[in-house]
């Protein structure tokens, strides 16, 4: 069996990097092997694997809090009133 593989970059916290590089060495896999068997896995058996509640509410696009975060991300900086406003608030 092949496998299409594409590079990917994805931001890890640097320690919990090594230890699962150390993890996945002790069983013969690269860190590359090990992510894709975790991924795998997480599809596969999406209806048991695990993934923590986050209490997270999903940000769009048209909504004001998305706009004023990518303004954040070019530099752009408001005031708590101007922030307010921004919002609606």
């Amino acid at each position: 069996m092949t496998y299409d593989k594409v590079r990917s970059n994805v931001y890890l916290d640097k320690n919990l990097k090594e230890q699962a590089k150390e993890l996945f060495k002790e069983y013969g896999l690269s860190l590359s092997d090990g992510l894709n068997m975790l991924l795998k896995q997480a599809i596969d058996q999406k209806d048991k694997f695990l993934i923590p509640e986050l209490n997270i509410e999903p940000v769009y696009p048209d909504d004001s809090d998305y706009k004023v975060m990518q303004e954040a991300k070019k530099g752009k900086s408001y005031t708590l009133e101007e922030a307010r406003k921004k919002l609606g608030l």
